[in-house]
């Protein structure tokens, strides 16, 4: 790593965010251009979870079915909170670009800093970039999916969901390039629209389907077109909240870019979840209530449930299509912010020496203050990470699991450490503007461990059974090969 000792030193209270990068061992070389609003806007985009849940709708439908989806989405919601909010006091605490790597290097002992950094900057980064392929693919989905609703006939192709997911990330990527200044603006017109779509999706299905399922259905009856046992299914739905669930990191590694971060990057990671579960239930439950038939949602020639429920509520191709395409305009808002959140934290990354050719993958243009190599490496993995797609569905069902599998674990390392640190006595307490007190400290982050390390248990379970070559979860074999 390239600050050692120094990383220990406590930040600096007040505005002096450069300063404190200084004593941390960093050269401050970002243009801190947001605000909190922008990053509540750009964390939101990112966590968005009312847009994610309907992404991966099928996971639930078949294992569980919504009561899983609702009351897992309840119990997700509140131990994520206290994820966030042990992220939260060791953002304030340290404001550094690289999130959880650089906590888990600071608070761990001294004997296992580097390899567990190491590590956890790994899990960070494959986490960030397959997300960011998993949300291209969704996108192309949602796309696709109105060309086959509005004609039948037309089949979808994996290589049509290939080139459109390297249409979006290449989208991502031009923003990123020649949009950087005007990030903070777009993410608050982001969240404006993103709430403006939430509620308009919700009306109109609502107002509309006169078929409603009953209270009973929405949240009793239990649905297991896995193979599985009940207790199985119920455990693979959690994987469909999980996945909405997560990317809510998102400020930690645009603090550097961020006005007052201390402050307001902890309060962005906290506010995304908070407005992300408040909208994922209300979605759930609205989207529930309005299911047609399980099997011909599952099953949708569109390959996109959600697409088919709007158009079983509006029973119009251009209502269904007008709803599915407010989907797709956040879903280029998450692509600009999960390649925007990616680059900064391979920059951080190689700027710490964590990746080959660190010299030129951390290099900042200076006239716009862009990691501009970092942003075009992101833009590479992704646009790889979706060919898998091109050979195996399988393969890419694997991506998306360890998107968000690598999430949790760099989510689960700095929480350990947190722990190891305060037992250990090296940090019983810390003291930026959102530390806990140390016996709340320890609780949400005991919580919160618990959970992710549960979460990432489940991520390598497959969804079907008999299982068989093709619907093994090949998660826990692939991931040693992406260090």
């Amino acid at each position: 790593m390239a600050a050692s000792s120094d990383l220990e030193t406590k930040t600096v209270p007040g505005n002096a965010e450069d300063t404190t990068l200084a004593q941390m061992g960093y050269e401050p070389e970002l243009k801190r251009s947001f605000g909190l609003l922008g990053m509540i806007g750009f964390s939101f985009s990112i966590v968005t979870c009312w847009s994610a849940l309907g992404g991966v709708l099928v996971t639930g439908v078949n294992a569980g079915g919504p009561p899983v989806m609702i009351w897992g989405w309840i119990g997700i919601s509140c131990v994520s909170l206290c994820v966030a909010y042990s992220m939260a006091e060791m953002c304030s605490e340290y404001p550094v670009a690289g999130g959880q790597y650089s906590w888990v290097y600071i608070l761990s002992p001294k004997r296992i800093r580097r390899q567990f950094s190491y590590l956890t900057g790994w899990f960070m980064i494959i986490g960030i970039l397959a997300m960011g392929a998993t949300n291209s693919f969704i996108g192309a989905n949602f796309i696709l999916g109105q060309a086959n609703l509005v004609n039948p006939e037309y089949t979808i192709e994996r290589w049509h969901t290939v080139l459109v997911a390297y249409a979006i990330t290449l989208f991502a990527a031009f923003i990123n390039l020649w949009g950087s200044r005007i990030l903070d603006r777009i993410s608050k017109g982001l969240l404006i629209f993103n709430i403006c779509a939430f509620i308009a999706t919700i009306v109109t299905i609502l107002a509309c389907n006169k078929n409603k399922q009953s209270a009973s259905f929405v949240f009793q009856d239990f649905q297991n077109f896995t193979g599985f046992s009940a207790s199985m299914a119920g455990i693979i739905g959690i994987l469909q909240p999980a996945f909405g669930m997560c990317c809510y990191d998102a400020p930690a590694h645009m603090c550097e870019e961020l006005k007052d971060a201390s402050k307001q990057a902890p309060r962005a990671i906290v506010m995304s979840v908070y407005i992300g579960a408040l909208t994922g239930f209300v979605f759930l439950v609205s989207v529930c209530f309005c299911i047609g038939d399980i099997t011909e949602v599952a099953e949708t020639s569109t390959l996109v449930p959600l697409i088919q429920i709007f158009f079983d509520s509006t029973q119009s191709n251009v209502g269904a299509c007008f709803l599915a395409t407010l989907i797709v305009i956040i879903d280029l808002g998450c692509a600009n912010a999960l390649l925007a959140e990616g680059a900064r934290s391979l920059y951080a990354f190689a700027r710490d020496r964590g990746l080959p050719f660190s010299s030129l993958i951390s290099k900042v243009e200076k006239k716009h203050q862009t990691p501009i190599v970092a942003i075009l490496l992101g833009t590479i993995v992704q646009m790889a990470f979706n060919s898998i797609y091109f050979g195996t569905v399988t393969g890419f069902n694997t991506v998306i699991a360890i998107a968000t599998e690598g999430f949790y674990l760099s989510y689960a390392m700095p929480l350990l450490v947190r722990l190891i640190s305060y037992f250990s006595g090296s940090h019983r307490q810390l003291t930026g503007p959102w530390a806990l007190k140390p016996l709340v400290s320890v609780a949400v982050n005991g919580i919160g461990l618990t959970y992710l390390l549960f979460a990432t248990v489940t991520f390598n379970l497959p969804s079907v059974a008999p299982v068989t070559a093709e619907s093994m979860n090949y998660t826990s074999v692939k991931i040693p090969f992406l260090f």
